[in-house]
């Protein structure tokens, strides 16, 4: 990763608060569209093929933006950046509230994953930056208050369904309340000088020894935006529970997934990086077996705060292993596994609208529970040396 100068009057720790404010914004916003997406599938009376297909919009929009936004970071500072992707990203979402036919939802969608690819990537920036300032690792808290927000704004959701506020009252209040927070802690946050990178491929693979990381990247983030997608609409479709109660199976699945980031450290000191990731596959591949096999209330929940176990801290594990990569710099190696993980994030999830239409959803959740399989096969196979 090239130097990037940083300049700023502020000590480390204000520098830290204030990009976990922004942390904090991105996963809130996401959590609160991801709450309404069964209420916004009966609005427009959408089946789960017809749902997956305008779920595509999302991914579509990011992936154009992706070689864009890295040209900007080349030309401006990820601050400008961070503050207008993110009054962009809460603009958008609150376009998505007000959406009352299936072409604006589209459109929205396709805006919504290009404001979140300049928002992520640019606060991701701020986060490196602001890690530069400290000798011990922050960036897995840095995840952890995006999966705490995630938690928190599902909860929000939850009590809006339940007591039946509409989507574009919820959303638009969501937004305007993330714009004066993003206003008032911008100028808290970290300057980069942009540093002009020289032309090179807009997409660099990994080399043969990084490749089994971008596999497992792949594999968890698959099942961590089903999750995010899906598991509303799971609780109500396959467990059968009320309406104003399907929200429940994202809300434990974020619980889980939340304190697995705060606890991972611990977990990964004393049982080993290696040992911890296969524990982590384990955890996902039973829990949805579980929710698919015993599509109970009680076992469906226990099995969403396995999966949200097993997929909290596995990224994050794997950075740091291929952040020690010697035949490529830890910059680029991140970069291309990220690249390829965050593919798994978004062409995935919409497949199983048309896998749920065809064949239901407990077929569709039990083919993502594959995943956490191939994630504990894939970790055998990593060299004892890469940790």
């Amino acid at each position: 990763m090239s130097a990037t100068k940083t300049t700023s009057a502020r000590t480390p720790k204000q520098l830290r608060l204030a990009n976990a404010v922004f942390f904090f914004l991105s996963g809130f916003g996401y959590a609160s569209w991801a709450s309404r997406i069964p209420t916004i599938q009966h609005q427009l009376h959408l089946n789960e093929a017809q749902l997956g297909g305008i779920l595509f919009a999302m991914p579509v929009g990011l992936l154009l933006t992706l070689p864009v936004t890295g040209q900007l970071l080349s030309k401006f500072s990820s601050r400008r950046i961070m503050f207008f992707g993110g009054l962009f990203f809460c603009v958008v979402l609150a376009g998505i509230g007000f959406a009352v036919n299936v072409w604006q939802l589209v459109l929205a969608l396709f805006c919504f994953g290009v404001s979140r690819n300049l928002f992520n990537i640019s606060t991701n920036a701020q986060a490196v930056a602001v890690q530069a300032l400290y000798d011990k690792s922050i960036m897995a808290n840095f995840h952890g208050i995006w999966s705490l927000a995630g938690f928190a704004g599902a909860a929000v959701g939850y009590f809006m369904v339940y007591y039946n506020i509409g989507t574009s009252y919820h959303l638009l209040g969501v937004s305007l309340l993330l714009i004066v927070f993003t206003i008032w802690f911008i100028k808290g946050t970290i300057y980069q000088a942009p540093v002009p990178q020289p032309k090179k491929k807009l997409f660099t693979l990994p080399d043969r020894s990084l490749l089994i990381f971008s596999l497992i990247c792949f594999a968890c983030m698959a099942c961590e935006n089903t999750m995010y997608d899906w598991s509303g609409i799971y609780f109500e479709k396959v467990v059968h529970v009320s309406k104003t109660t399907a929200t429940e199976g994202f809300v434990v699945y974020m619980i889980a997934m939340t304190l697995g980031r705060f606890i991972g450290d611990a977990g990964v000191n004393r049982f080993g990086i290696k040992n911890i990731l296969r524990y982590s596959g384990m955890f996902i591949f039973c829990g949805l077996l579980l929710a698919v096999l015993l599509p109970y209330q009680i076992t469906a929940v226990t099995g969403f705060i396995l999966v949200g176990l097993g997929v909290s801290c596995i990224v994050p594990m794997v950075f740091q292993m291929a952040g020690k990569s010697t035949t490529m710099s830890s910059g680029t190696a991140l970069a291309s596994i990220s690249s390829i993980g965050y593919l798994g994030f978004l062409i995935v999830p919409p497949f199983i609208g048309f896998i749920a239409q065809a064949a239901g959803l407990r077929l569709s959740f039990g083919l993502i529970a594959l995943l956490g399989a191939l994630v504990v096969v894939l970790v055998y196979n990593i060299k004892d040396e890469s940790e």
